[in-house]
């Protein structure tokens, strides 16, 4: 199956990074290289591209894309780790940093990834498949609380309970290995309409065996402190739960002055790393969202890095 990924929000991306031909540019989840393939052709010879992501198929299918430029430098590695892959690099700052939280369309639809409740696959979910933990381990091993916590937490998921007491029934009789046996126990739980529960639980599921949600913070925080001054980072998220975490962090990173109003000067020292540009998060076109109905949860927030 071809990797496919189509670039959500690019116009936004594009314009909201300010793009210098000479800069340094970081695509943290490069994937099939969808932005990063329109970021690259705006840099001159001195400018450079990081291409970072977990999937080595994504690394391969983005180095084969971006063949013919000779400054992008690719890492196998998480976005979590971000300010370590640029340091290996002999970098210490950069001029911005795309970071794209959704999975791609390839990893989706393609069966031997477990992603998708819609194709019948080991419950594998994993984005690096060196990494030891499935999806499979989680279902068949995690204590009863365990589910419920990860199903109600990171997919907010009201039938939390009912479902976890369907599997672990169904486990008592045999190993729950693929994604239409987990569709089935869910529907057993939630009754014949049970679309948004698969997509509750399967996104739960993933964002358990990735870590998705476990380090962003620190990772914003990290690429914050990489940014030259007037450096922009620019966040896709795909639900509230990291939606949030970015809102969040970016408020925090902005910082805000705790003095009375009637205090002639602010002695409360607070610092502040520099200037939340979305105050409310750009989501996609109606068009885009049409054309592209995977674009429809995902909203961008940018910060810009003040020294």
């Amino acid at each position: 199956m071809e990797f496919k990924h189509e670039p959500i929000m690019l116009k936004e991306c594009l314009e909201n990074l300010k793009i210098r031909p000479n800069g340094i540019y970081i695509d943290g989840t490069i994937g099939g290289a969808g932005h990063s393939s329109r970021i690259v052709e705006r840099l001159n010879e001195n400018g450079i591209l990081i291409g970072i992501d977990r999937d080595e198929e994504a690394l391969t299918v983005s180095k084969k894309r971006l063949s013919s430029y000779p400054n992008v430098k690719f890492v196998w590695g998480r976005h979590e780790e971000i300010k370590q892959h640029v340091y290996n690099l002999g970098i210490e700052k950069v001029d911005g940093i795309l970071l794209d939280l959704g999975i791609s369309s390839y990893q989706i639809d393609e069966p031997t990834r477990g992603f998708s409740y819609t194709k019948d696959a080991d419950l594998d979910m994993r984005m690096d498949a060196s990494q030891g933990i499935t999806a499979k381990d989680i279902v068949n091993r995690y204590e009863k609380e365990e589910l419920e916590k990860i199903f109600f937490e990171y997919g907010e998921e009201k039938f939390s309970k009912k479902i976890v007491s369907k599997i672990l029934d169904a486990r008592k009789e045999k190993e729950i290995s693929t994604t239409y046996e987990l569709a089935d126990i869910i529907r057993s739980a939630v009754g014949k309409n049970a679309v948004d529960s698969f997509k509750r639980i399967f996104q739960a599921l993933r964002i358990e065996v990735n870590g998705e949600l476990k380090e962003l913070r620190n990772a914003i925080s990290d690429s914050i402190e990489l940014l030259n001054d007037g450096g922009r980072i620019c966040i896709i998220t795909f639900h509230s739960l990291e939606d949030r975490i970015v809102k969040n962090a970016f408020a925090d990173a902005e910082g805000k002055c705790t003095c009375p109003k009637d205090f002639p000067m602010c002695v409360c020292g607070y610092k502040s790393l520099g200037k939340v540009i979305t105050r409310k998060a750009i989501v996609p076109s109606e068009e885009e969202q049409e054309f592209n109905s995977r674009s429809r949860s995902a909203k961008l927030r940018v910060f810009e890095r003040r020294i």
